[in-house]
This record gives C-alpha cells, structure tokens and sequence, in this order.
C-alpha cells in the first residue's frame, strides 16, 4: 500500500517550514504567504513549484478556501503547518509595550481560527521561545485551553543545535493530534510525541556532536566584502555586503582579540559603546554586534538582520566581512539548491524569519511516522471487514 503524506502550510513565509516537510516526505498541497517576494522564492525551489500558494492575507481566507486550495477534504489525514509571526511575542520589540493583548494575538488566533473550522487531524506550530514567558502567558494559556477542546499536545522549547542544525536557536515547538485521532494511535500503540533529539553538545548519549559553523560552511569559496562568487551552476547566493574601510579595521582587530567587540582598540569603539561598568567592560548595547563567530561552535540565532555586520554576530571567521546569503541559509540547514533572490535585504529577512529546515525535518518524521500508523490500520480494518 502506498501511503501519502500531504500537508498544508500557513504563513509559509519563504518555504522554510515546506521545504522541511518536504524533505521528510511530505507533499506539501497549499499554502499562504502574504509576502509576494516570498512567494516567489517559494515557488523557485523546484520541489515546492507545483504548490498552489495562495499570495493572500490569511484573515481574508476560510479554512474551506485553503482545504478547496488544497484539494484535500475535511475528513483526510493531512498535517496543518503554520508559524504564525513571532515579532508580537518578543519583549525586545519596542512596539509590543504599546500593543493590547488583542492586538499581539491577532495572528496566531487567526490560525486558531482557521483549526476550529477544519479541524485537521494533525498540527504543526512552531515560534519563539518568549511565547512561552510570563508576557505572554495569558494568550498561550487562552490559546492551548481553547485547542485542548479537540486536541491532545504536546509542546516544548527546543533548541535548533539539538537536531543538526549548526545554530544555537531555540524555538517553541508544538505537535498536536486530533482526539478521536489519537485514540486510534493508542490502540496501534503510537506515542505521539515532539521529535527526539539526534545531537548533543558533547555527543553523548550516542548522539552526535553538536554540528559547527566551520563544518557547515568551510567549503564554500573565499570572496571579499562586497563581492559575489560567479554561479558556476553548483553554488548559488554567495553574495555578502560591503564593509567600510573603519568596519574592516574593527573585524581584523576583534578578531584578534576574542571575537567580540569588547576587544576593540578606544578610537574604532562607537561611541554608543563607550559606556563601561567599575571593571572596564562594556556594557552598552547588545554584546554581539560586530562580532564574528566561533567557527567550532553552532552560530548564534540567525535573524532578519543576519546579513549585516553591525546587526549581530554575523562577521565571518576567518574571512573580512560578514557571512553570506549562502551561508546563512547553510546555516538554517537550507539546501544548497534553494535559490534566495541577490537581493541581501529580501534574503536576510526570508532565512531569519524561516524556521531552521532540520528542525522542521524532525518534527514531520514524527507526522509521517503518525499518519503512516493511522492509515495502515484503517487499510487493515478495511480488508478484515471485507473478508468477514
């Protein structure tokens, strides 16, 4: 018996969350993005192609419209994807301090929303770790008791590193199944759980060691600030930003100096940075701008501004510059022939804002593994019935 496994995508974003589907064996059949860059993107990467991604606003859409998409029926067994924006959730957003919980809450209700309608046997959510902080505590609470009406959950703050991906991010992830759906599993003795860890930051346990930067990008070729390597058909994106001649002198000098900007010389401190405590140490601003990373390490999180060497600790290093769009999206565990556009700023936000793809990987084995027992069982009940 040939089984398939079909999944629908909300807030698909670049196609992070579908590439990852994809790879566990998941045919993605719909999806929603509202951004028409992203979109793009999405249906440049040859296995999602074929997608019918809807360019649209998910509060404009039913659950009829995006099943009617999918060409799926409400009685199928399918996994509903979705990572509603996480920017509501964060408390270093200056904006949320102003916002009502009404307001912060608006997507991810919309996707609540969406699961009341159809009810999907199968749900995927993931997200920042901070929805799960005391600030955002009464609408997770609100969010969970209204799916726990028809769903059994399971739900967690991973970490990226855990599951190959060589990124320390971590990310709230949630599987939850159907009721009546899970039953069934029960009673063909399935565990539905969240997906079990493959690394370890020492390898124990059997498992492997904690995947670095320098193992995931090493072989890709050197080019200088600025610059983008020629597409030779086999390396794609590997385009990085221009530094100005006083930021060249401050990544050879922290480099020199332990890798961060604490080790730079007075005159190449900003001026912002200049504040110090009773020791000496800096403590003004965010620690890890202008740093580079520690090649025997997984990175630090991967954001929207990843590109940017003043944003993060996104300096390369071994190299004068920051990483490049390939790396970053080696560093999301993107595959190399997911093709991002040459533009750094649509790229940055596309690989930051996407869902790490092992990540997403571990947790649709689980799906697959769930739907296959469901499915095997009906197909065995089926025969038994017609042979009685």
């Amino acid at each position: 018996m040939k089984i398939k496994y079909e999944a629908i995508d909300i807030f698909s974003g670049c196609g992070g969350v579908s590439c990852g589907l994809s790879l566990a064996g998941f045919k993605v059949k719909s999806a929603v993005e509202i951004e028409k860059h992203a979109v793009d993107t999405y249906l440049n990467y040859a296995p999602l192609s074929k997608v019918n991604v809807l360019n649209d606003d998910v509060c404009d859409l039913s659950g009829e419209q995006i099943l009617k998409a999918a060409r799926i029926k409400k009685d199928d067994i399918y996994l509903f994807a979705g990572c509603p924006p996480c920017q509501n959730f964060s408390r270093q957003n200056p904006l949320n301090k102003n916002k009502t919980d009404a307001e912060r809450k608006k997507l991810l209700f919309e996707f609540l929303r969406l699961i009341e309608e159809i009810l999907p046997p199968f749900i995927l959510m993931e997200n920042v770790p901070g929805i799960k902080t005391e600030f955002n505590s009464a609408i997770l609470s609100e969010f969970l008791e209204r799916l726990k009406k028809h769903y059994d959950i399971k739900e967690d703050v991973l970490n990226a590193a855990n599951y190959g991906v060589p990124q320390a991010r971590k990310r709230f992830v949630l599987h939850a199944v159907r009721k009546d759906i899970n039953k069934e599993l029960k009673e063909n003795g399935f565990l539905f759980d969240l997906p079990k860890a493959t690394h370890d930051k020492k390898g124990n346990n059997g498992l492997k060691k904690w995947k670095t930067v320098k193992e995931a990008i090493d072989d890709l070729p050197i080019i200088n600030a600025g610059e983008e390597y020629e597409d030779d058909g086999k390396i794609h994106n590997h385009k990085c930003a221009g530094l100005s001649d006083t930021n060249l002198k401050r990544i050879r000098e922290i480099r020199a100096n332990g890798g961060s900007r604490n080790g730079l010389s007075e005159k190449l401190v900003l001026d912002c940075h200049k504040k110090k405590d009773d020791e000496g140490n800096v403590f003004s601003g965010h620690g890890d701008v202008y740093g580079i990373m520690d090649p025997d390490k997984p990175a630090p999180t991967i954001t929207g501004g990843c590109l940017c060497y003043s944003k993060g600790r996104f300096g390369h290093y071994s190299q004068d510059r920051a990483i490049s769009i390939r790396e970053a999206a080696r560093l999301q565990t993107f595959p190399d022939d997911f093709v991002f556009s040459n533009s750094l700023s649509d790229s940055a936000l596309q690989i930051g804002n996407a869902v790490p793809i092992e990540l997403v990987k571990a947790s649709g084995e689980v799906f697959k593994m769930a739907i296959k027992s469901i499915k095997t069982s009906r197909a065995k009940k089926k025969v038994n019935n017609a042979e009685s």
